[in-house]
């Protein structure tokens, strides 16, 4: 839902509650009654379904995910001029949408995965205003990256299928579609965010879009 829609709704709800609450004994006639229900109950609730919903897709963004100071390295990292760093790979040539690049591959981390995850992401919640926050190299995932999120757009590909890299043994593709190979594995795609790079790093500077003329 729009946020102008939103916050029309808003509006619409206060000036109704109002309406209801300075019209003594409107009411006690059903039509009354009606209102007070739809500017009381219904409204609100779409309008806080509506601002609810604007944050879940805001908590999606690039932009959102890099916000914390911590996370400034990660969004960092996504400019390295180099394409055997997986995630600036990616980022870089739009193999995962700039603006939900983080949601894109974490997708079922903290508030997007399942119960636990949910709890870890109330941890961090906690640790950005109460705790200590960990330096950038010291962060790691809860679990090994899962195989399913790299297939999810690679399976099937024919770069993906015949690449040789792929083929070192009889059974590794195998292997790496059944989870029982990693795709990050040493050997593999290790190379990820690596943080610790950033002093030595040259970076690729993303290009402004052309204006419309």
């Amino acid at each position: 839902m729009p946020i102008s829609i939103t916050l029309a709704l808003i509006a619409v709800s206060l000036i109704l509650a109002l309406f209801v609450g300075l019209r003594e004994g409107l009411s006690r006639t059903r039509e009354g009654k009606m209102l007070a229900f739809v500017a009381l109950f219904i409204l609100p609730v779409v309008s806080v379904w509506g601002g609810f919903e604007q944050h879940l897709d805001r908590a999606t963004s690039t932009q959102f995910c890099l916000s914390c100071h911590v996370m400034e390295d990660f969004g960092k990292s996504l400019h390295y001029d180099d394409k055997s760093y997986i995630p600036a790979a990616h980022f870089q040539n739009n193999r995962v949408p700039r603006e939900h690049a983080c949601y894109t591959c974490h997708t079922d981390y903290a508030m997007f995965g399942g119960i636990k995850a949910k709890f870890n992401g109330m941890h961090h919640i906690y640790v950005q205003y109460f705790g200590d926050v960990p330096k950038p190299a010291d962060i790691k995932l809860y679990k090994p990256f899962p195989n399913e999120t790299c297939l999810h757009c690679h399976l099937g590909s024919r770069k993906f299928e015949e690449v040789n890299g792929h083929h070192k043994t009889a059974d590794m593709l195998e292997k790496v579609k059944a989870s029982k190979l990693s795709c990050t594995s040493s050997g593999c795609h290790d190379t990820i965010h690596a943080v610790g790079d950033l002093k030595d790093a040259k970076f690729w500077t993303e290009p402004k879009e052309t204006e419309a003329k």
